[in-house]
C-alpha cells in the first residue's frame, strides 16, 4: 500500500537557538502499585463538510510500568474537541510530573479557548496547508512551553523539567498534528504502519548520520536523550504536520514506553487484532511483558468508516 501523504506545515523560526539534550530522569527501579488504564470513548464528530460527517472512537491508558517510582506520563482524550495528546516528563521525582500535566492541561485549555474565540478555524472547510488549526495547535504547545517553564523559574525544585507532547487534532477529513519530542504518531492503514512523527533524540539524529543502526539505538544508553522538549526552554520549535483520513484508519499516540518495548510490526498487528476498547491496556501489558522499563502511556483513535 503507498504510504498516506503527510505534508509538513511551515512553522515560524524561533530567535532562540535549540535547546541542548534533555536526559530523562532516570529514578532507582521500585515494585510498581497496579495502574489501572481508563478509556473513553468519543462517539462521533461532525466533519466540516456536513454531508460527510467523520466519526471515530477513542480510548486512552496510561501505566506506570514495571521499574519507575511515578508516572510522569500524561495524556488526554477530549472528544468534543476531537484533541488527543500524550505527554511524557522528565526532570526529576517531582518535576516530569508536572511538567507533563502543565503541558496537557494548557494545550487543552488554548484549544478550548481557541475555539470559542475563532469558530471559523474549526469549522470552515480548507486545504490542510491553508488551515489555521495548524497554527493554532503551535501555539498552544508554545504557551504550555512558557507555562512550564516559568513554573520551573519559581520552584527551585523544579528546575530543568520539560516534557515531550505529541497531539492529534481531528477536524472533518483531516488530521493535524503538532510534536516535540520522542514520544510518537503512528497510523495504521490496511494492516501497514507509518510512523508520522520524527523523534527528537540524539540516537535518531545517529541513526540518520548513519552512525547507528535501528537496531543498535535500540541498546543504545543515549535512547533517552532528547534534543527538544515543552518547557526546558522558554521557546520550542514545533513540528507541524497534517493528511487527510480514511475509513478504518488508526492513529496509535504514545510515549517511548511503548515503543522502545514494542516493534512498530507488533504495533500494527495488535490493531488489526484486538478491539479498540481493548487496544490502549493490550499494547501496555506487552510492554510490561518486555520488562516495563518505563511509564507507558496509548491513546488509540480509529476513524470509522462511513
Amino acid at each position: 500500500m503507498a504510504a498516506p501523504i503527510v505534508e509538513p506545515l511551515p512553522t515560524p523560526p524561533l530567535d532562540a537557538a535549540a535547546p541542548p539534550p534533555n536526559p530523562r530522569s532516570e529514578p532507582p527501579p521500585a515494585p510498581p502499585p497496579p495502574d489501572v488504564p481508563s478509556g473513553t470513548e468519543a462517539p462521533s464528530l461532525v466533519g466540516l463538510d456536513e454531508k460527510k460527517p467523520a466519526r471515530f472512537a477513542a480510548f486512552g491508558a496510561t501505566d506506570i510500568g514495571r521499574r519507575r517510582e511515578t508516572n510522569q506520563d500524561a495524556f488526554l482524550v477530549d472528544s468534543d474537541l476531537a484533541l488527543f495528546i500524550v505527554a511524557d516528563g522528565m526532570g526529576g521525582h517531582a518535576g516530569g510530573g508536572t511538567a507533563s500535566r502543565l503541558a496537557v492541561e494548557t494545550i487543552h485549555d488554548e484549544m478550548a479557548r481557541a475555539r470559542t474565540n475563532r469558530p471559523d478555524a474549526f469549522q470552515e472547510s480548507s486545504a490542510l496547508e491553508s488551515s489555521p488549526l495548524p497554527d493554532l495547535l503551535g501555539q498552544a504547545v508554545e504557551a504550555g512551553c512558557a507555562r512550564i517553564y516559568r513554573r520551573s523559574r519559581e520552584d527551585p525544585s523544579l528546575a530543568g523539567m520539560g516534557t515531550t507532547a505529541t497531539l492529534l487534532l481531528l477536524n472533518g477529513l483531516n488530521a493535524f498534528v503538532a510534536h516535540v519530542g520522542d514520544s510518537r504518531l503512528y497510523l495504521v492503514r490496511g494492516g501497514d504502519i507509518w510512523q508520522i512523527t520524527e523523534d527528537h533524540s540524539l540516537v535518531n539524529e545517529q541513526i540518520k548520520a548513519g552512525v547507528l543502526t535501528p537496531e543498535e539505538a535500540r541498546r543504545s544508553q543515549f535512547k533517552n536523550v532528547i534534543t527538544r522538549s515543552v518547557g526546558f526552554e522558554e521557546d520550542v520549535l514545533v513540528d507541524l504536520l497534517g493528511l487527510s483520513v480514511r475509513g478504518d484508519d488508526t492513529f496509535i499516540v504514545c510515549c517511548d514506553g511503548l515503543s522502545n518495548m514494542v516493534e512498530d510490526a507488533e504495533i500494527a498487528a495488535a490493531v488489526q487484532r484486538e478491539p479498540l476498547a481493548d487496544l490502549p491496556a493490550r499494547l501496555i501489558a506487552l510492554a510490561n511483558d518486555r520488562g516495563g522499563d518505563d511509564n507507558i502511556t496509548v491513546v488509540a483513535v480509529r476513524i470509522l468508516a462511513p
